[in-house]
């Protein structure tokens, strides 16, 4: 049935009501995923791509970043020009629900000027919407300050284990997700929306987490739902969610359900690697066969043998995005490796730092290292000119 002008009138919240008739029809946006050609067209109009995952060093978590008595844009106006200054210019930013909840208006203001500090310093981040990480019980308001020596003890999962369980909850989900993409679905400064992050990871960490296969089950039917909610906005921008573990990716492969979801429902495939560059390399080119771009959207663990010295010239070779975890020293303590959970570095400080590039004042951890995300920056910039 085609809409009329006066149909039209009666649309919200993706119902149909047909006045007089006491009716409700559903729906549906006219958008869907993108084809493997436009995902393409998208991808050769970028730079290549070269980031790092964000927080700034005074923020234990999404909240302390967000939240307005710790909102912090003179630094963050600061580390995006750290970023700048060796040639990266893309940002992955974690966003949160509750943030939606607390203060949609105030939080959508703030948003705003984090993506005009990006654009100031040629910078188009990708936001995240949701993460399955750390933290399964997030709590508004003042943070808990670091555990001492240990890796990422602020960061809090988005919906956490209560929300994730209460279905009849999940409409607040939906206004988060539709209120936030709205905002921005036109808007040029963002990259991407990674609409996920690890959702079917069980949590880590201490925490008493929910058991992996409920975990996987509610994540499974939750997350088809948030692609659908994004599309609805017909965002100009590009949709992902990044699988990160099991042996193999390609369309043979045995993949899970929230797996084939991320695989099936991604306008531009994204990954995450902390391998050695053998291993890589296989996870690329098990990706290929999908004919979509890649992004890997973390990776660089020193301890664990991803390096920017090796996953760099692999990531060039293939034309993959390369987003690293971690940037700037700080709260979250990134510098320490996953183990710090069993066993906290309170002693001494691990000698070889686990992520991170800069300390607080911009002095690079390993000058080598910078020379090269420089180099390789600027090489490719010059190269995308010439295209």
């Amino acid at each position: 049935m085609k809409m009329t002008s006066v149909m039209k009138a009666f649309v919200v919240a993706g119902t149909l009501s047909l006045a007089g008739q006491g009716m409700l029809m559903p729906v549906h946006a006219e958008t869907s995923r993108w084809p493997a050609a436009k995902a393409n067209q998208w991808y050769g109009e970028q730079r290549w791509l070269v980031g790092a995952n964000f927080l700034p060093t005074d923020a234990i978590n999404q909240f302390e970043m967000w939240q307005a008595d710790t909102f912090n844009p003179t630094e963050i106006d600061k580390e995006f020009g750290y970023a700048e200054g060796i040639g990266m210019n893309t940002m992955r930013i974690f966003l949160h629900d509750q943030l939606w909840a607390q203060d949609p208006e105030g939080f959508k203001k703030r948003v705003n000027i984090v993506l005009d500090l990006a654009a100031k310093h040629h910078i188009k981040p990708m936001l995240v919407l949701f993460d399955s990480c750390w933290d399964p019980n997030p709590k508004l308001g003042p943070q808990h300050p670091p555990i001492p020596g240990v890796h990422n003890s602020g960061w809090v999962q988005s919906p956490g284990t209560a929300g994730l369980l209460d279905e009849a909850g999940w409409p607040k989900y939906e206004s988060y997700v539709k209120g936030i993409v709205g905002a921005f679905a036109k808007d040029e400064r963002i990259l991407a929306w990674d609409v996920w992050n690890e959702p079917d990871n069980q949590g880590g960490g201490n925490y008493n987490q929910l058991d992996e296969q409920t975990k996987t089950a509610q994540v499974a039917k939750l997350l088809p739902q948030v692609f659908a909610w994004v599309r609805t906005q017909d965002p100009v921008q590009p949709l992902t969610s990044g699988v990160w573990h099991n042996d193999d990716w390609s369309p043979n492969g045995h993949l899970n359900a929230v797996e084939r979801v991320q695989i099936d429902q991604s306008d531009v495939i994204s990954f995450h690697s902390y391998d050695w560059p053998e291993r890589l390399e296989q996870r690329i080119k098990s990706l290929q066969p999908y004919g979509r771009p890649l992004l890997m959207t973390e990776y660089m663990a020193r301890g664990n043998g991803s390096t920017f010295d090796s996953a760099l010239p692999m990531a060039r070779k293939y034309n993959v995005a390369a987003i690293n975890w971690g940037f700037v020293l700080g709260k979250s303590q990134t510098n320490m490796p996953w183990d710090s959970w069993e066993k906290p570095y309170t002693k001494s400080q691990p000698t070889l730092w686990f992520h991170d590039i800069f300390y607080p004042d911009g002095k690079p951890y390993r000058q080598a290292e910078v020379e090269q995300i420089k180099a390789m920056t600027t090489e490719a910039a010059k190269a995308f000119k010439k295209k």
